[in-house]
């Protein structure tokens, strides 16, 4: 076993000298939920939106925390663009119609397409700053739409942040179902609950008869609540009014509520 460097950004032991990084002063955040999946491409962050948006429009003030920094998604989604601003100590948030705060590094960077290639442990750090160096001021829920993959990107979310519980998205197909099942033993390895499983692109609805369907011949998404004890919490489909309000940063016009218990379930929190 090698000698502790007492440098924690690259290492996923969990040990007593690991502590929660702290808000800027005068930040107070009541709940911090992840929205996790381990997979990419599955809809972490439609699932982060749209919960941000329902939990906006019952009056909660949101915040969002883009962690994926190098696949950022969440300022396009509600049309944020250019650069944030700071003071020397902080940086300002970006604000939705709605009042949604986000923080992405796209709005950090020179242009939006600039990739952003730097090494995990760089990676940790600037997610750890996007809490600790952010005017995030008094919030309800702060969601923090996860990277992929179980890398010490997340792990640094997991041990560094203190998220209270996590939201874990998948979709009917059996090789997401395995990947989101890496994802969720990481999540009890570290000993963070979760909340439930959100299954995105589970049917199609027809536009004539408005029947469901199913385009996986084995829905997955059941078994895998099964096997890890995990309610399946909401079903999203595949909407194209879903898909083209996203693509013009509008989602805040959305006004399906397929997250209603999503959100029941964290107000009991």
């Amino acid at each position: 076993m090698s000698e502790c460097t007492h440098n924690c950004s690259g290492c996923s032991k969990d040990c007593g000298t690991r502590k929660p990084v702290a808000p800027l002063e005068g930040t107070e955040i009541k709940h911090i939920i992840g929205i996790l999946s381990g997979k990419g491409g599955v809809g972490k962050s439609m699932v982060s939106s749209l919960l941000a948006v329902e939990l906006a429009k019952k009056g909660y003030s949101v915040g969002i925390l883009d962690a994926d920094i190098t696949g950022p998604s969440i300022p396009n989604i509600f049309n944020i663009h250019g650069q944030l601003l700071g003071d020397g100590k902080g940086i300002f948030p970006a604000e939705t119609p709605l009042g949604i705060h986000v923080v992405s590094i796209n709005n950090m960077v020179e242009s939006e397409d600039m990739p952003v290639i730097w090494k995990g442990p760089i990676l940790g750090n600037v997610i750890k700053q996007f809490y600790t160096e952010v005017y995030w001021g008094s919030l309800d829920y702060l969601l923090i739409d996860m990277p992929p993959g179980t890398s010490d990107v997340a792990i640094a979310v997991l041990q560094e942040i203190p998220v209270d519980s996590f939201v874990m998205v998948t979709t009917p197909s059996k090789l997401v179902s395995m990947v989101v099942g890496k994802a969720i033993n990481m999540t009890k390895n570290v000993g963070k609950p979760i909340l439930g499983l959100v299954e995105n692109m589970a049917y199609v609805k027809c536009d004539e008869c408005g029947h469901e369907i199913n385009i996986y011949a084995h829905d997955e998404t059941e078994d895998t609540a099964k096997k890890y004890g995990i309610e399946l919490l909401a079903k999203l489909p595949i909407d194209p009014v879903l898909a083209n309000l996203t693509d013009e940063g509008k989602i805040e016009e959305y006004e399906e509520k397929y997250l209603s218990k999503v959100v029941e379930t964290l107000e009991k929190e």
